[in-house]
């Protein structure tokens, strides 16, 4: 039992913090939110398989610097490595803060713009921590959505 009551609190503790990290990102970048969003929506196909080509070759490339670097014994193959993550990280963060937008919108299109995202910030986070298909279904598929309609968002033009 206590186990469960530690799983909720962690839970919960990193729902409340995805919340303000999500709604910055769409505050500080909001036209590049707006376009990633307005791909994932109108070509959701495309856009998941792209970001699952883009995030297999470039986790495995990162992970593979990262085992040059263990391989060589040198610290300096893994600085490329730590590069390519955080790029790829960043991606995926505006790709979800898209992703929750969508959400949000999707379900409560009346309310206001702050209402709406709390709410797709919320239903994502916590969906996504649901046991196994939330974990390997919701999270990966969310991830890959935004990421490729964000890959997307640089090369087709309204």
């Amino acid at each position: 039992m206590e186990d469960l009551i530690r799983a909720l609190v962690v839970i919960s503790a990193g729902a409340a913090l995805v919340v303000p990290f999500i709604l910055s990102v769409g505050a500080l970048f909001p036209r590049r939110i707006a376009r990633t969003r307005a791909l994932a929506e109108a070509h959701p196909g495309r856009s998941v398989v792209v970001g699952a080509v883009n995030l297999l070759f470039l986790g495995g490339l990162g992970l593979a610097f990262s085992a040059l670097a263990d391989a060589v014994g040198n610290e300096l193959p893994r600085l490329p490595a730590l590069l390519i993550l955080a790029v790829l990280s960043i991606a995926v963060a505006f790709g979800l803060t898209a992703v929750a937008q969508l959400i949000g919108a999707r379900l409560r299109p009346n309310a206001g713009d702050l209402h709406r995202n709390v709410w797709g910030i919320l239903v994502l986070s916590l969906g996504s921590a649901l046991p196994v298909i939330g974990w390997f279904a919701l999270l990966p598929y969310a991830a890959c959505l935004g990421l490729g309609a964000f890959i997307l968002s640089f090369f087709i033009r309204e």
